[in-house]
């Protein structure tokens, strides 16, 4: 079969807020300044949603600039914060609540929403239609396309339909090149077309390491008269007090829904340790137990999160392309926000976008003028004052750490005259397995914990079982003679879905990679410490479908 070729002005790889608001915007433009420019817009996820997983409370600062009318459109922007907790889990049954005064002034949310974020990209994506923009849910990009000159110059969707061995089965269909005189790449934290393009142009050549983090989560049906709506809730201490710099949160939306997770660090140095496990136990401590005791646990999820901020932002264009949102890592960790920093991410691209093709541009240039634009916008300014942040939780640990943002932020309001870097590599972080003590978990109870199998199959997740597996190894050998002899196999652990099982056949111990359980994290990609696993995108519409995360 050949494959289908279609031309575009610009192609957008990604389905979150940042390549939404990024589609928006170029039609917006478009239609005010009477320029003839086509948009497309892929997403991996079986619908606009499906993989869209954050906490979430935002800001609706990039919102109302790109769609004022938003109330009367029906965004899915319902309940309002009514107020902040922030506790220190001093043990297992004990806890500080933290006074108001000595909070971090960018973890105060008054005049936020607590939202479902994969509703609002749902509906982000009606209005992306109503404006005229082709999205295409189900096709995941699998491939980067360049010009004779090197220049990007579009993305080819995977083929469907290929058996795990790589033959082509009846259902076969060979993916589509979408050629483009921009693309765009909007694919979230550590996206895999994002990964390659930042090596192949030295885009972090300069800059801090990139850091990330896991954030895994759950959304609960509690009992109505433990339902606060409104409330947020962040916290810290145990479990994890001295194994990793970590963060909690707990948030009341509407319709009696509580969203609790936890967010660990990805620099953490114990290889025993399992952020899913730790989560699992946070819920039995008072703060989380009280609210979700008879409750019911109704979906599971996992994502890592780019984290390391203004210092460790790649260079954001290349000949031909962009990376905008958290794909480059535009989240404000100070705020533990990234949606409203991603959305003008993608509207700064736009505007970047739609200037070069009215002038004319036929694309392969390097659009430089976007890192001026941005650089300019309340985007950059947001991000220099959170830019210690992280790097200091990281260098100080969590009580140093917090008493210096606190400095930092609600005295002299991200200005410090001192800029903190963090030159760690998260992967490289690990002791030996024989310089650490393993941790004992409890086995979960089926009503506040569960083990992990019982958490995927609540996430959704599906693949087509006869396809090439998507998780690749650079080396078969490395998970057993290295992994596991020098380390105790991490990945048993990191990997929050139980993708990664050591199994003993004929007395020999193997690596099994259940990659049908995969939630498309990426931990994996990020933490293995001999960065021997690669994650790819599946078949298009394969992965988590997450209803309202």
């Amino acid at each position: 079969m050949e494959r289908d070729s279609v031309n575009y002005d610009v192609v957008i790889v990604g389905g979150g807020p940042a390549g939404l608001a990024c589609a928006i915007q170029l039609r917006q433009l478009a239609a005010k300044q009477q320029v003839d420019l086509t948009v497309c817009l892929l997403e991996k996820g079986s619908e606009i949603g499906a993989h869209i997983l954050s906490g979430a409370v935002i800001e609706d600062r990039a919102l109302t600039e790109l769609l004022p009318e938003w109330k009367q459109l029906g965004a899915p922007l319902n309940t309002a914060v009514s107020h902040d907790e922030l506790y220190i889990l001093t043990g297992p049954e004990s806890s500080v609540k933290t006074p108001k005064i000595f909070i971090p002034r960018t973890m105060h949310n008054q005049g936020n929403y607590i939202v479902s974020l994969g509703n609002v990209c749902r509906w982000l994506a009606q209005q992306a239609e109503a404006h005229g923009v082709d999205i295409f849910p189900g096709f995941a990009a699998v491939e980067i396309l360049y010009s004779d000159s090197g220049s990007v110059s579009g993305v080819i969707t995977g083929d469907m339909g290929v058996s795990a061995s790589g033959e082509k089965k009846e259902s076969y269909a060979p993916g589509m090149a979408l050629h483009a005189k921009y693309t765009v790449f909007a694919e979230g934290c550590r996206g895999h077309m994002g990964k390659q393009l930042i090596e192949r142009f030295a885009l972090a050549s300069g800059t801090d390491p990139q850091h990330y983090g896991i954030g895994i989560k759950e959304l609960w049906e509690v009992d109505p008269s433990l339902h606060r709506p409104g409330v947020v809730i962040h916290g810290a201490g145990w479990p994890l007090t001295r194994e990793a710099t970590h963060g909690f949160f707990q948030y009341h939306l509407e319709n009696n829904q509580v969203a609790v997770g936890l967010i660990v660090d990805l620099n953490y140095a114990n290889p025993y340790l399992s952020p899913y496990e730790e989560f699992q136990r946070l819920k039995h401590h008072p703060v989380m137990a009280q609210v979700l005791k008879g409750g019911k646990r109704i979906a599971y999820g996992a994502r890592a999160i780019t984290k390391g901020g203004l210092n460790s932002l790649p260079k954001m264009t290349m000949p031909g392309a962009l990376i905008i949102g958290c794909d480059a890592g535009t989240l404000n960790f100070a705020k533990i926000k990234g949606t409203h920093t991603a959305m003008k991410s993608g509207m700064i691209a736009a505007e970047t976008l739609c200037q070069a093709i009215k002038e004319g541009n036929q694309g392969g240039d390097d659009l430089t003028s976007y890192q001026e634009n941005l650089s300019q916008s309340w985007l950059y300014e947001e991000l220099y004052r959170a830019r210690n942040f992280s790097a200091a939780v990281h260098k100080f640990g969590l009580y140093l750490g917090g008493a210096f943002n606190y400095i930092d932020q609600n005295i002299f309001r991200g200005k410090l005259p001192v800029t903190l870097h963090d030159k760690g590599v998260d992967h490289a972080s690990l002791k030996l397995a024989a310089e650490c003590k393993p941790i004992s978990y409890p086995k979960p109870d089926g009503v506040l914990s569960f083990d992990r199998l019982a958490s995927v199959y609540i996430s959704n997740t599906n693949h087509e079982e006869d396809q090439p597996c998507h998780l690749i190894l650079k080396d078969a050998n490395v998970p057993i003679q290295v992994n596991l002899k020098t380390y105790a196999a991490p990945e048993q652990r990191y990997c929050p879905a139980g993708v990664y099982e050591i199994v003993e056949e004929a007395g020999t111990s193997l690596l099994k990679i259940n990659a049908q359980n995969c939630v498309h994290c990426k931990t994996c990609d990020i933490k293995d410490p001999t960065q021997n696993i690669i994650w790819i995108a599946p078949e298009g519409g394969g992965g988590p479908n997450y209803p309202n995360m």
